[in-house]
C-alpha cells in the first residue's frame, strides 16, 4: 500500500476493524511515519438505484457519505461514524438481494441510522430527503419525531 503522503510503497497495519461489509485498516508509513486509513470492500455485482424521476444509476456509497456528511455538519459526529453508517446501509441494501433498489428505500435506511446517531442530523437529512415544502412540513416532522422519542422514554 503506497503512502498517500510520500508514495513510499510499504506501510504497517496498526489496527484492523470490520465495519459493515468492509474492513477498515489504520496504517503507518514505514518511511515518513504518517498514518492513514484504508478500506477493503468485497466487490459485488452492481446495484442500480431507481430514482424518484424513474432514472437509474449505479449505487454509490460515496453519495450516502456525502449526504450524511452535509447533515452532520457542525455536529459531534466523526468520519468513522459516518463511514460506519454508510457501510451499514450498504450491507442492508446488499442483503435485500435485488439488482435494483429505489432511492426511497435507501433514504429510509439512512434516516433510520441517522436517527440513532444524531437527532439534529436526522432532521436535517429528513428535510432534504422528504422535500419539505414549507415550515409547516418541518414542524410536522419535528412533532412526529418528538412524539416517537418521548413515547420510548
Amino acid at each position: 500500500m503506497k503512502c498517500p503522503f510520500c508514495n513510499y510503497p510499504e506501510s504497517r497495519v496498526i489496527e484492523t476493524r470490520e465495519i459493515g461489509n468492509a474492513i477498515r485498516r489504520r496504517r503507518e508509513c514505514l518511511k515518513c511515519g504518517k498514518r492513514f486509513t484504508t478500506y477493503e470492500r468485497i466487490e459485488h455485482s452492481p446495484i442500480i438505484v431507481v430514482k424518484k424521476d424513474g432514472s437509474r444509476e449505479k449505487f454509490d456509497i460515496e453519495k450516502i457519505k456525502q449526504g450524511v456528511l452535509k447533515a452532520c455538519e457542525k455536529r459531534p459526529v466523526t468520519m468513522d461514524q459516518i463511514e460506519d453508517l454508510a457501510s451499514k446501509v450498504e450491507s442492508e441494501i446488499l442483503a435485500l438481494g435485488k439488482s435494483e433498489v429505489s432511492s426511497k428505500i435507501i433514504g429510509l435506511k439512512v434516516m433510520k441510522h441517522l436517527k440513532k446517531l444524531d437527532r439534529v442530523a436526522y432532521i436535517r437529512f429528513a428535510s432534504v430527503y422528504r422535500e419539505f415544502a414549507d415550515v409547516e412540513d418541518f414542524f410536522k416532522e419535528l412533532k412526529r419525531f418528538a412524539s416517537k422519542t418521548s413515547s420510548k422514554a
